[in-house]
């Protein structure tokens, strides 16, 4: 028995996906300033690249670490490391539910339930309309409001398996109350 050898440098130019455009670029090259070297903006380019172009494709992968000086497999060391990151496309709204101990405690695991089922799909999985993806995360830091859960970047507290159905109806589930940090949002400098 020999063992197969696997050419994994090559990829067909379809399954690269979307790269980085300009205003990506820009507002990557904006968080320089904020650290010592290119390379420590990784995750800030990360989390830019993704709220762009909902994913993390492997052509935007291969452009931040030409951006940052970088490899690509330092690149894909970081994606792969981290749950919140996503190599291929997902939903509009992005549901992470806690699975820590006190969520799980306070009735997690039914809420679960009642996501996958309401939904028809599981962990990392898109609905077949791209409306929401799903996934766990092991702590939302909202222990004292458990179980929890993320719509995007709306904290629900305190749901339970009967909340669920009402929640993903809401068309206004992931709307936040108050306005994000200039922090990520800043215009580019220029």
């Amino acid at each position: 028995m020999s063992w197969q050898t696997i050419d994994r440098t090559t990829v067909a130019e379809e399954q690269l996906g979307p790269g980085l455009s300009d205003a990506v670029r820009d507002k990557v090259r904006g968080f320089f300033p904020r650290y010592a070297t290119k390379q420590a903006a990784l995750l800030p380019a990360l989390h830019i690249t993704q709220n762009a172009l909902g994913y993390v494709s492997l052509q935007a992968m291969r452009d931040i670490a030409e951006l940052l000086e970088l490899t690509p497999a330092q690149v894909l060391g970081v994606v792969s490391f981290y749950t919140h990151f996503w190599t291929h496309p997902k939903g509009r709204k992005t549901i992470v539910l806690c699975r820590s101990l006190s969520c799980e405690l306070m009735g997690g695991k039914a809420v679960k339930d009642a996501i996958q089922r309401q939904l028809g799909i599981g962990e990392h999985e898109t609905t077949p309309d791209g409306r929401y993806s799903y996934m766990t995360e092991e702590c939302l830091a909202q222990c004292d409001d458990a179980p929890c859960m993320l719509i995007n970047e709306k904290m629900h507290k305190r749901v339970r398996a009967e909340d669920v159905e009402r929640l993903l109806a809401d068309e206004n589930n992931d709307k936040l109350d108050i306005p994000r940090s200039d922090l990520f949002d800043a215009p580019p400098e220029g």
